[in-house]
Order: structure tokens, then sequence, then C-alpha cells
């Protein structure tokens, strides 16, 4: 037997690795296992050529559970260690046997997995004892024992083993003794090695029998050793896809829309399959369901410093040996590899999506609503995928057709170009609501688009920002003659006073509530408008939508609603009650205009008494409170007890 202090830097390396290496305790077993596939893919590797004769035999990772002696067990049929390998690999820390073996055998290391750093040493963190058995593969190699209890040192002597490959042996801490427990182990093991490629066995499969299950004397194999990613796509038909999607997410009861398979080898390493889910009207429930590989070692479903964010809404797999694992995040953010992949993963969904709307427009119309979240959202945070997505980016109207923005453009030009040479695109959030002035629209030939989507206000900002002379305005955001004005306003003859009049005999019927503002306008509309109607301002409207999404000017969202109630001066039934305002003469102060002069030499105002003409409309008029409901009524604002008296009122009127 011999006895050693472990070759480290620090006396103080256990606590560190038990705290600070790995944040998160479980990731021992996923390294443990890494560890073992590792050498048996050594193993295979050497064998392919030459260096190891004959069959190759059992080459499963096994892991088993010891309640009773509080021990869990890694076991593989790799390539093992003598006791001086042992001595370099594992009393020497941070000294990978992994980068030694891929500089030797660079030309065949297509599935070693040991990118993983200190991976042996994550076991301390679960463990009051560790132990190794290990027999190397060469000839006449005397079989090791191993065993270290947290502390700097170590004991290692010969031992007999009596199969080629390595035991790792953890003595749990009574702290973590759900490591003890089958349960947790077959479900770190589903979490992190369902993808491995090296058959990974634990326990016993079960069976139902006599109304209980029982184990047979099959063994428990956790893995698919070669997933569908790591096949060439020519191998793979849709059910094969599908039928994977469903293992990566059995719980997922919509199949995916389509897919893209990534295989790349240059100037970096990329597999893996990507799916377009049915992306749902919520851009946070859809997070986390790209799962990182590092050949076919799960890794992490976070992938939002390898991928754009707008990616993060997809599912599938990425595996790549050439992402840096276990750093920061900001190192991740500035790895020159991560960029070109992230880069790369962007043109071929990108390109995928284009292929689909080149190819098969209807069935790209169909898909729309499904992914238009995913394709706005990319628009709206990468230059680049803007760039190569506005040729498919689809407008839908509210007659069901669909257009790219030029198409659109070219469809609107000759009818809804204003008198300044703005292109108007109008649209509604909903049809039912704003029906009355999709009507009036319709009756001049205008196109309405139907923009309920979440991001689409977004969307529609960022490109007014980029198309000079487009604009895009809700139907019910102002008079529709104002909103594709084609000559100067047409004017009414009424005065001021007579304006001031009507506006507070309005004003003293409209509702009152703390989150909606009404101020009443008058326009000069057709004929054919309503008498009284409401709109809302674009810009304020657009602000509140948009402070749901952005921080910066969450402020507008607690702003009330602001509303125009538009008296439509044109319409007979205004005239008839501008008509039969009274009018009186009143004696009223105002302050007299003066000169600087003036203004030096008195130090009070000067007022002066005039006669004034006041025109009052009766706020009892019942017309005044039906119109008023009107309006209210046709944006789906009129509710409750006015609902009910409006609906009186109408029959008494009838």
């Amino acid at each position: 037997m011999s006895k050693g202090t472990i070759g480290v830097t620090s006396d103080n390396i256990f606590p560190v690795i038990k705290k600070f290496l790995y944040s998160d305790h479980e990731i021992f077993l996923r390294e443990l296992i890494s560890n073992a596939v590792d050498a048996t893919q050594k193993l295979r590797t050497l064998s392919s050529v030459g260096e190891v004769k004959g069959d190759l035999g059992d080459t499963r990772v096994r892991v088993i559970i010891d309640k009773s002696k509080k021990t869990l067990t890694v076991s593989d049929h790799g390539i093992g260690m003598t006791a001086e390998e042992v001595d370099k690999y594992i009393n020497q820390i941070a000294f990978s046997g992994a980068e030694e073996f891929v500089n030797k055998y660079k030309d065949k290391t297509e599935a070693i997995i040991g990118h993983f750093g200190l991976g042996f040493y994550s076991a301390f963190m679960v463990s009051d004892k560790v132990e190794i058995f290990s027999l190397s593969y060469k000839d006449e190699a005397k079989a090791v024992h191993w065993s270290c209890s947290g502390e700097t040192t170590y004991e290692m002597e010969d031992t007999i083993k009596a199969e080629r490959g390595t035991d790792i042996v953890l003595h749990i801490n009574s702290e973590f003794e759900q490591y003890l427990e089958d349960a947790t182990i077959e479900g770190l093991l589903h979490k992190y090695c369902q993808f491995l490629p090296v058959e990974i066995a634990f326990g016993k499969k079960k069976e139902w029998k006599d109304g209980k299950q029982v184990e047979t004397d099959e063994e428990n194999i956790i893995n698919d050793t070669t997933p569908a990613w790591t096949r060439k796509p020519a191998e793979l038909k849709d059910e094969d896809y599908k039928a994977f999607y469903r293992k990566l997410y059995p719980m997922q009861m919509d199949e995916p829309l389509f897919w893209i398979h990534l295989n790349v080898d240059y100037p970096f390493h990329l597999t893996g399959i990507l799916y377009f889910p049915r992306i749902k009207n919520n851009l946070d429930i859809q997070r986390n369901k790209i799962q990182l590989y590092c050949n076919q070692v799960f890794v992490t479903d976070e992938v939002e410093n390898i991928v754009p964010q707008y990616l993060t809404l997809l599912h599938g797999v990425i595996d790549s040996p050439d992402i840096p694992l276990n750093v920061s995040r900001s190192y991740l953010q500035s790895d020159n590899n991560v960029k070109k992949i992230s880069s790369h993963i962007t043109k071929k969904v990108a390109d995928k999506l284009s292929e689909l709307y080149k190819n098969d427009k209807a069935d790209f119309e169909k898909k729309w609503n499904d992914i238009r979240l995913f394709i706005q959202y990319g628009m709206l945070t990468d230059e680049k995928f803007y760039e190569r997505a506005i040729g498919f980016a689809q407008f839908k109207n509210i007659d069901g057709e669909y257009y790219n923005l030029e198409a659109y453009k070219e469809k609107i030009k000759a009818n809804q170009t204003d008198k300044d040479g703005n292109l108007i695109a109008l649209y509604t959030q909903n049809a039912d609501s704003n029906y009355t002035h999709i009507e009036r629209a319709r009756a001049k030939g205008y196109d309405v688009l139907l923009m309920d989507g979440e991001l689409d206000v977004h969307a529609m900002s960022q490109l007014e920002q980029k198309n000079d002379k487009l604009r895009f305005v809700r139907i019910d955001s102002d008079v529709l003659e104002n909103l594709i004005r084609k000559d100067e306003q047409k004017k009414d003859d009424y005065t001021d006073e007579q304006k001031e009049g009507i506006r507070k005999a309005f004003e003293s019927i409209l509702p009152t509530d703390q989150k909606l503002n009404y101020y009443v306008t008058f326009e000069a509309a057709a004929d054919d408008a309503l008498p009284v109607f409401l709109t809302q301002n674009e810009f304020m409207r657009r602000m509140k939508e948009m402070s749901q999404h952005q921080q910066g000017i969450s402020f507008y969202g607690e702003m009330p609603d602001q509303y125009n109630l538009v008296i439509n001066t044109s319409h007979p039934l205004i005239q008839d009650l501008i008509a039969k305002m009274t009018s009186e003469e009143v004696e009223e102060e105002v302050e007299k205009p003066q000169d600087d002069k003036q203004k030096e030499e008195n130090a009070e105002p000067v007022k002066e008494t005039v006669r004034k003409t006041v025109w009052t409309l009766s706020g009892q008029d019942e017309r005044l409170h039906q119109l008023t409901d009107i309006a209210l009524l046709a944006s789906g604002q009129l509710k409750g007890e006015a609902l009910a008296k409006f609906v009186n009122r109408s029959i008494q009127l009838l």
C-alpha cells in the first residue's frame, strides 16, 4: 500500500469543489457517467486502430445502489487505469486524461466526451469517501485500489479485479441520502444520460404481474444510444422525427409544425434538430425547451447565451463539443465559437422558413398564426434575421388574404396613399369591435389588416421606422377621412360658442371612470358617418400596449385610457341639435388687454364688462344620452347598468 498527498495548488481544494466548482450537486452523476462513457469510447477507438485485440465483450456502464452500505457505484468496462495512470490522472488534479488522449488520436475522437475538467472530483460534493477499483486493458496490468475521504491525502494499493474497467464507489454523506433512492437516480439518469452513446444500465426492468410490478431478469437500459440527431437525415422519415419529439417532450400534446436537422463539420462541429412548435401568445411559457448536449451528454436547457433569445421559443436539441461548458455566462457571450454557432443556427432557421414559403405559400399561410410570434420576435431582436425574414413575414387582412410586405404595399398603393404621399395601412385588432369603422372603410374601397397578435404593435412600429412613408393606423383612431386624408379638411359654419355649448352638454352625461378619460371634439365628417363616435389616439394607445413588454416605458401602462368623443357636425342629427340650442346674452367681466407700458403703470389688472352670447343645450335631451350610448356601444364600452338603461330608452323612443 502507498500513501500520498494529492497534487493540488491549494490545501482547501475540496471545500472549493463542494461549494463553488459545481453549482448543482446532482451534476456529480453526469460527470462520473461521462467519464465512464469516455473510457468506453476510448477502448472502442483503440480497438478500431488495432491497439486492443479481440472482442470487446460487455461495454455497458452500470449504476448500482447499495442502501445497506450507503454506496452508489458507477461501473464501466472501458480502458481502465494502471497505478501510474491513477497517480497521473487522479492524484494530479486538473490534468486531463481526455485531452492527452485526444491529442494522440485526434483523427479518431469524434465520440470522446472528456471535456468536463475536474469531473471525477465532483463525487466529493455528496460523499464522505470515494474509492476507485480499476484494471487496465493493457497486458499483465495489475488492478489498483485508490481511496480518499475528502482530504488531500489518499491511499493506493494493488487489489484483485476480475474484469477490465473502473468502478467508482461513492460512500454517500448522510446529508445527501436522496442519492440512494432509486427514483432519484433514475430521474437524473433520464435527465442527463438518456442519449449517451454507450448503454447505461440501472437495475432490472419491471413488469406487471398479479397486480403489482416485479423485476425481470432483463437489465433496465436507460438510454437510446443513437438518437435521431446523430443519424443522417436521409435515414429518417417524418414519423421518426415526430417520435423523437415525443420522446423529448412526452407531456407535449401538439405535434411540431416542422423541423430543421443541423449537421455541420466545419468550421465548428454542430448537430441537432430544432422543432417549430405551435407557439401560443405567451413569450415566457415556451422557454427552456432547447436541450444542449456535448457529445450526447445533456448539459442544460438554458441556452439563452448560446442562441439568440427568440430561438429559445423553439424546441429540440443542439449538440456541439465546441461550446465551452462549466464557464461563466459572460464567457459564453464572448466566445467566438458560440457566436459562429449562433449565427449559423439563425441562418439555417431563416433559410428553412424561406424555403417553406417559396415551395408552398398556401401551407405557409396555414401555419402563420402558429409561427407568427416567433418570426416577429426574431425580426424585432435580430437585425440579420429581420433582413432574411422580411420577404416571408405575412400580413393577413380581415378577408383572410395573406401578403408579404411588398405585395401588400403594392395592393393598397393606388387607393390608400394620402395627399402627402404616405401609404396608410389600416388595421384592426378586433374585427367585431370595429365593425362599424370597417364597413365605412370597405365602402370607400379600403383594405383593413387584422393585427391581433401579441407583438403586432411592436412589429408595426419597427416597419414604420424602416419604411419611409409607411404608416399603420388603427381603424378607430380617428375619423376615416382624417386617417387617409385626400384633400384639405372640411370645415363647418358653427361658432366656437355654439360648439362649447354642445361640448358641455355631452360632457355632463359622459361616464366618469378613473381609468378612462373622454374628450369631446368636433369633426365635419362624412354624412354617412355616425353622428357621435369614439376614437383613440394611435400614439398613446400603442405606447400603452408596448409598455406591457418594455420596462423602460412601463409608466404608459399606468395612465388612463384616453378617448375622443367625436361630434360629427355634418350629420343631420347634430345639425338639428345645434339648431335647437338656445342662446342668451350675459354680462361678463374679462381682463382688458394692455401694452407693456400700461402693465408697468397698473399693478392691478384692468377689467372691463362685456356682453357675451352663451349657447346652451339641455343635458336632459334624451337624444344626447342615446347618441352618447350609441358611440359607447359601437366601441364595446357600454356595459352593465348603462347598457340596461340604453335598451329601455331605445324601447321608449320606439
